[in-house]
């Protein structure tokens, strides 16, 4: 695991959120960071640098056209706040119906 994923592991791990979380877990041709089948959620942690690149467009649209909605942080969000990506987590898992780019850019009263 990256600094990132060990940080952000303990939250998700054990039913924490509700729903159980898997990681590097295998799905399709891809790997992905995080999973929960349950929430239909795929979380993917990407590095400082780490640039949009057609293969995530790519990997993004085939786990969203079987139906997961995909969360992506980048590392830098987990080490200094871990408690908004984890409340961003969150919200997706208790509202399914959520967009995960609206949930990132939205401010919450």
């Amino acid at each position: 695991m990256t600094p990132a994923e060990a940080r952000l592991w303990p939250e998700l791990r054990g039913r924490r959120l509700g729903v159980r979380f898997r990681r590097q877990e295998p799905v399709g041709p891809y790997i992905v960071d995080f999973i929960t089948f349950e929430g239909r959620l795929v979380v993917e942690l990407d590095g400082e640098v780490h640039d949009r690149w057609s293969r995530d467009d790519v990997r993004d649209a085939w786990l969203r056209g079987r139906g997961f909605r995909v969360l992506r942080v980048e590392n830098h969000l987990v080490r200094d706040d871990i408690l908004l990506v984890v409340g961003w987590i969150l919200r997706l898992v208790t509202h399914p119906e959520d967009d995960p780019e609206e949930v990132v850019h939205r401010r919450w009263d």
